[in-house]
C-alpha cells in the first residue's frame, strides 16, 4: 500500500496534519489530523510497507499488544481508503 503523492503530512503546531496538494486539492475538501500512531503509519505507508510490515512496525516502536494493534491498524486503513488516499 503506498499514499498518493498527492497528499502530504505536515507538522503544524505540534499536529500532524494531511493536506492534499496539486488536482488532489480540487478534489479534496479539508484536511486530516493525525495522532502520533496514526502519524508513525502514515510514514510508513509514505514508502508502500505492506499491511504485516505496519504491523512488525509499530510493535517494534510501540509498547502495544498485537492485537490492539492490528485492531488499530485496520481501523486507520479503512478511513485512507474510504478517503481514497492510497495509489
Amino acid at each position: 500500500m503506498k499514499i498518493k503523492s498527492d497528499f502530504v503530512m505536515r507538522e503544524v503546531a505540534k499536529s500532524h496534519v494531511v493536506v492534499p496538494t496539486g488536482k488532489a486539492a480540487l478534489d479534496f475538501s479539508g484536511m486530516m489530523t493525525l495522532n502520533e500512531t496514526g502519524a508513525f503509519l502514515w510514514r510508513q505507508l509514505e514508502v508502500g510497507k505492506t499491511e504485516s510490515e505496519l504491523l512488525a512496525a509499530l510493535l517494534e516502536d510501540y509498547d502495544i499488544d498485537e492485537t490492539t494493534a492490528q485492531a488499530d491498524i485496520f481501523e486507520f486503513l479503512v478511513k485512507l481508503k474510504t478517503a481514497d488516499l492510497f495509489e
